[in-house]
């Protein structure tokens, strides 16, 4: 019998009535006939308001003390969950990270998971249980609780499903499926019936709240067919996530997302010498801040300067701050210019490769629109474009219309791709 990995967000379990709907959706599974492992998040709005409650107390909370805070909000989901599920005559079992054998670094608040023991999940599968996990965290090796960071669950599901050798991983939210584009600006978004993991990942990365990075990396490291769901359309398949290998590409660009977390940090009038980047990234590195776009410009020969830009997001922000003195003093920078009135727009697709003209394309569009790019970063399936906050609406429906996401048909699943 094959196992199936469900996930469900805060949204899906935020009171009663909706945990009493999961209950439905993994019923559904169940009668079809697989093992069914269930991760959930914690209610609703529960983490933010345990975080609220610990910052009533100090603005210095130990990072012990909040994972074992924020680590029961998922318990206190997974317990009714199986209530429900017990309550409706099917055999249920709870489980903690701990009790799930979810092993990670010994890190408090954003650690990985390292290994996950299924012994216990296998046993009472065994036994004919639904099991449900407490999905956003774990345990290190002197069995402190540890919490996984932002998007936790979706990475405690993919990995278990990844541990178990699931057939899928299902992860259901209130978002239908993956769309070309956000369905709330652009109306005539449509969804996409595959998506690869390549794609998806760098989706995830520019904007998209589909699914955390973490996740889909698992997924991808270990060929782990996923869903994307809507727990309150049970009959929708959503989007289907898979190896590019297994799709047909018919188009270059599967999707756009707009970020508008990042902040632009400029500093000026660096001297042009070896090492100066280094000092600099390696300074930002041990501040745990991490950076997306970089680019240096060319040397003013008159000076012997050049200039290094580079984007965080607005929530590391203070923490750059708090080393910008030290940052001028390290590299003998003149000034530091910090832009917050930025949107990353951004367009994706596996169909990129090897095929000229989609970067003048997507520039050429922005240029009509007489929206200014402000610092451009590329991979293989990714082009990424800054530009003024005021200009994220219309730079999204003009790159929608010119790479036909707002109404175009997507590509299916090829024929002989096996039914997952």
């Amino acid at each position: 019998m094959s196992i199936l990995v469900q996930k469900f967000g805060g949204t899906s379990v935020a009171d009663v009535e909706k945990i009493k709907n999961v209950a439905n959706a993994v019923i559904k599974e169940k009668l079809n006939g697989s093992k069914v492992v269930v991760v959930v998040s914690a209610m609703g709005h529960t983490t933010d308001n345990l975080v609220k409650l610990a910052k009533d107390i100090t603005n210095k909370p130990s990072p012990r003390e909040m994972d074992m805070l924020l680590s029961t909000g998922e318990q206190v989901s997974m317990a009714l969950l199986a209530m429900a599920l017990n309550e409706a005559g099917y055999k249920s079992i709870s489980l903690t990270g701990l009790q799930a054998g979810i092993k990670t670094e010994d890190c408090h608040m954003c650690a990985r998971i390292v290994d996950i023991d299924t012994t216990n999940i296998k046993k009472y599968l065994n036994e004919d249980n639904i099991v449900i996990v407490a999905g956003f965290q774990g345990v290190c090796r002197d069995n402190e609780i540890t919490t996984l960071g932002r998007g936790g669950s979706d990475t405690t599901a993919v990995a278990l499903a990844c541990a178990l050798k699931a057939q899928r991983c299902d992860i259901y939210s209130d978002v239908e499926a993956v769309y070309t584009a956000d369905p709330r600006v652009i109306k005539t978004a449509q969804k996409l019936k595959t998506i690869s993991y390549d794609e998806m990942l760098e989706l995830a990365r520019v904007g998209a709240n589909v699914l955390h990075p973490r996740s889909v990396e698992t997924a991808k490291l270990n060929n782990m067919p996923m869903r994307v769901r809507s727990s309150f359309k049970l009959d929708d398949l959503g989007t289907l996530i898979i190896g590019v290998e297994e799709m047909e590409l018919n188009k270059p660009v599967t999707g756009l997302a707009c970020d508008a977390s990042q902040v632009r940090i400029v500093i000026c009038d660096v001297e042009d010498t070896p090492g100066n980047a280094a000092r600099l990234f390696t300074l930002l590195a041990k501040q745990n801040l991490s950076v997306d776009m970089i680019i240096q410009s060319y040397a003013r020969k008159s000076t012997n300067t050049n200039d290094i830009a580079f984007t965080v997001t607005k929530s590391d922000l203070e923490k750059f701050k708090s080393i910008e003195d030290e940052v001028n003093k390290i590299i003998n920078s003149k000034n530091i210019f910090i832009d917050e009135d930025i949107v990353k727009v951004s367009i994706v697709g596996a169909g990129m490769i090897d095929r000229p003209g989609i970067a003048a394309k997507m520039f050429d569009t922005l240029a009509r629109e007489n929206i200014n790019i402000k610092m451009i970063s590329t991979s293989e399936i990714k082009i990424s474009c800054l530009v003024e906050k005021k200009y994220s609406e219309a730079a999204a429906v003009a790159l929608c219309k010119a790479f036909e996401l707002d109404g175009a048909q997507v590509a299916d699943v090829k024929g002989d791709l096996p039914v997952v």
